[in-house]
């Protein structure tokens, strides 16, 4: 039974979300890139540690994470990575960026058969996303040219 499910409800997913945001890409980018101003506008993260090699982990809602950036092109794409290989989960968010608009597409991984069915049917693949996406437009979007 659990071979079939696992072909209904894949491991892997992608997700995406777009939202306008009147911002410049340069504010976009500083708000994605400065991870350790991020509990001062995201209300899942509660603090952030900051470590080698591009990477941080973030304490918050979701647990204790640790991620690191894989790909850097500002202002204009960004991919971060979860580095944790004991999480129920993990995968990969790519940031894109453009003049009045932010792309997040999710590539995303999610081990346990019971999260994948918690996600798949109750909370969706796209529901973190866009709770960020409207933090990052509040947070832009309020500060000063």
């Amino acid at each position: 039974m659990s071979g079939l499910l696992d072909s209904w409800l894949p491991v892997s997913h992608t997700a995406e979300r777009s939202a306008e945001i009147s911002a410049p890409p340069e504010r976009i980018w500083e708000a994605l890139t400065n991870v350790s101003a991020f509990p001062t506008w995201r209300p899942d993260v509660t603090s952030v540690e900051q470590l080698p090699d591009q990477r941080w982990r973030e304490h918050g809602k979701h647990g204790v994470i640790t991620y690191r950036v894989m790909t850097a092109e500002p202002p204009s794409r960004l991919v971060v990575r979860i580095v944790d290989e004991s999480l129920p989960f993990g995968g990969e968010w790519e940031y894109r960026v453009v003049p009045g608009k932010v792309t997040i597409i999710e590539r995303g991984e999610i081990y346990n058969l019971f999260f994948r069915i918690m996600a798949r049917f109750v909370f969706g693949y796209t529901k973190t996303i866009e709770a960020f996406l409207w933090a990052l437009k509040q947070r832009v979007e309020s500060r000063p040219s």
